[in-house]
C-alpha cells in the first residue's frame, strides 16, 4: 500500500479561489484504494463554510518553532467522501475573509503552513511514501524536508512531488525576511537554490528540491521551458526536464453531467441533445433578457476577466463581433476595464450581449448547457477546466492553441470529419475573429456537421480516471516496491 499526502492551500468543497481547488478536491478520490492511501492537509481558514467547520474533530495541538518564533499548531480531522483530511489551525495566520491576502502576510502564513504540515505527521500516525505539493504556497515543503526534518528517522526517504498549476505565481519576497521567517540557513539562499534575481522564491525552492515535477498539461510542460512562458524559471525547468512531466487535469463527471445537472432547465445526453439542449438556450435567453431566437448562434464566456485569458483580443474585436448574427453571454469578474467593457456593450446591444459581472455556480452551469460555442482565447493556459466542461455539455470550444487548450480541444477538420472544437494558433485578434466566424458558418450552413462535432465532443473522456492513472504511474516510479 503506497501512502501519499497532498499538501495544498485550497480544496473543493472546503475553500476555492480557482482550478487548484478542483484538482485537490477531485484527484484523491480517483486512486485505487487497494493500492493507495491518499490523504490531504489543508489550512483551517476562518472563512471556510460553517457546515464543514462544524464537522471537524479535534486531534491534537502542539507548539512549533518557526524561525525565532514558537507558534501554536492545532490539528483537526475529517473524513469526507472516503478521504481523510487534516486541517491545520492557527487563527493568527488563517483568520480573515479570504484565503489569500497581502503577499508579505502570505509569505509567512505559508511558511508556517508548510512546516506545520510536515510536523503533524508523527502525531496523526501517518508516514507518507510521497508528499505531493501544489503551487508556491507549499514550495517550502521539499526544502524543509531536506533541511530541518532530514535528521529525524521518521522523515528519511520520503519523496516529494511539486505540481505547477500556474507558473506566474511564485511566492517571491526579500531574502532577509524569508530567512528570518523560515529559520533556513544562508546556504539555501543562492542562485542554484531558493534565490532568484535577488529575492527568495518559494516555488523555485520546491522545484529545486522536489524529486519530481509535474504540471497540468503536456504542452504547458514544454512551453514553460521557453522564455516566453517560463516566467524567468525556464533555465531551471530545462535543467530538470528529465524530472518534469505534464498530466492534464480532469473534471468531476458527476458534478458536470448534463444528464443529471440540477442547475440546468432541461437535462440531456449525447443521444437526445439535438432536441433537448436548445430548451436550455431558450430558458437562458428568457432569463437574461436576450432576443428570443433559438436558432441564434450563442457564445459563452465563463472566466476571470484578465489579460491572461485573452480579453484584450475580445475587447479589440467586440464592436465587429456585435455586428455578427450572434449572442454573447459573459460571466465573471476581474480587471475593471474588462468588466466595464462588457457592461458597455450590454448597454449598447441589449438583445445581443449579456454581461453578468459576478460569479455564480448555477449560472456557469446554465451557460455551459445553453450556448452553442464557448470562447477561450487565452494568452497562456496551464490546463484550463472550462473547455473540458463545455465539451462535456456539447458546447463547442473556440480556443487558442496553448497549454491544456491545445491538448484537449481537437480542431475541426472539414476534410476528414474530425475534431471537437475550433482553434487558432497566433495570439492575434483577427485570427480569433476569423475562427469565430468560421465556427459560425459551420453552425448556420452545415448543421449536420455541427451536430457530429458535438457527438465527438460529448464522447471525449476528460474524467479524473485517466489522469489518476498517470499520477499512479509516477508514484510507482518514485517509490517502487511499496
Amino acid at each position: 500500500m503506497k501512502k501519499v499526502l497532498f499538501i495544498a492551500s485550497e480544496c473543493v468543497p472546503f475553500i476555492k479561489t480557482g482550478g487548484l481547488a478542483d484538482v485537490v478536491g477531485s484527484l484523491p478520490k480517483c486512486f485505487d484504494k487497494k493500492y493507495f492511501d491518499v490523504r490531504v492537509v489543508l489550512p483551517k481558514y476562518m472563512c471556510m463554510k460553517e457546515e464543514y467547520k462544524s464537522r471537524l474533530e479535534y486531534i491534537t495541538h502542539f507548539y512549533m518553532d518557526l524561525g525565532w518564533r514558537s507558534q501554536y499548531v492545532g490539528v483537526l480531522g475529517m473524513n469526507y467522501e472516503g478521504i481523510q483530511y487534516y486541517f491545520i489551525d492557527n487563527e493568527f495566520y488563517f483568520a480573515g475573509p479570504r484565503p489569500y491576502g497581502n503577499i508579505y502576510e502570505d509569505i509567512e502564513k505559508f511558511a508556517f503552513f508548510s512546516k506545520a504540515a510536515l510536523s503533524i505527521l508523527p502525531d496523526v500516525d501517518f508516514r507518507p511514501d510521497i508528499i505531493h505539493c501544489h503551487d508556491w504556497q507549499t514550495g517550502l515543503v521539499p526544502v524543509f524536508l531536506k533541511d530541518q526534518f532530514s535528521d529525524n528517522e521518521f522523515y528519511r526517504g520520503i519523496k516529494s512531488v511539486m505540481t505547477i498549476h500556474n507558473l506566474k505565481f511564485q511566492g517571491v519576497w526579500d531574502v532577509k525576511t524569508v530567512r528570518n521567517i523560515t529559520g533556513l540557513p544562508a546556504y539555501y539562499f543562492t542562485p542554484d537554490k531558493l534565490e532568484a534575481y535577488g529575492d527568495a522564491n518559494y516555488l523555485k525552492g520546491g522545484l529545486v528540491y522536489a524529486d519530481a515535477i509535474t504540471t497540468v498539461s503536456a504542452t504547458y510542460a514544454e512551453e514553460i521551458k521557453t522564455p516566453f512562458y517560463g516566467e524567468h524559471l525556464d533555465g531551471l525547468l530545462n535543467a530538470r526536464s528529465n524530472d518534469l512531466r505534464g498530466i492534464v487535469n480532469g473534471i468531476d463527471y458527476d458534478e458536470y453531467n448534463p444528464e443529471t445537472d440540477a442547475f440546468i432547465t432541461k437535462n440531456y445526453n449525447i443521444k437526445n441533445f439535438r432536441k433537448e439542449k436548445v430548451k436550455n438556450k431558450q430558458a437562458l435567453q428568457e432569463e437574461l433578457g436576450l432576443e428570443k431566437d433559438d436558432k441564434k448562434f450563442m457564445i459563452g464566456v465563463v472566466s476571470r476577466l484578465t489579460d491572461q485569458k485573452g480579453f484584450d483580443l475580445i475587447a479589440y474585436m467586440m464592436d465587429e463581433l456585435c455586428q455578427q448574427d450572434v449572442q454573447l453571454v459573459v460571466l465573471g469578474t476581474g480587471e475593471e476595464r474588462y468588466e466595464n467593457m462588457f457592461r458597455h456593450f450590454a448597454w449598447k446591444y441589449p438583445g445581443k450581449v449579456s454581461a453578468n459581472i459576478f460569479y455564480s455556480e448555477a449560472m456557469s452551469h446554465k451557460i455551459y448547457a445553453s450556448c452553442d460555442a464557448f470562447l477561450m482565447p487565452s494568452l497562456f493556459e496551464p490546463c484550463g477546466l472550462s473547455q473540458l466542461m463545455s465539451l462535456r455539455y456539447g458546447t463547442l470550444p473556440i480556443v487558442r492553441e496553448t497549454g491544456g487548450l491545445k491538448d484537449t480541444v481537437i480542431p475541426y477538420n472539414e476534410y476528414d470529419g474530425t475534431g471537437t472544437g475550433f482553434s487558432f494558433t497566433n495570439y492575434n485578434a483577427h485570427e480569433m475573429f476569423y475562427t469565430i466566424k468560421y465556427a459560425m458558418s459551420v453552425y448556420y450552413d452545415k448543421r449536420r456537421e455541427w451536430n457530429k462535432i458535438i457527438d465527438r465532443a460529448m464522447a471525449a473522456d476528460f474524467s479524473w480516471k485517466a489522469s489518476a492513472a498517470k499520477y499512479e504511474e509516477m508514484y510507482n516510479w518514485l517509490a517502487p516496491g511499496k
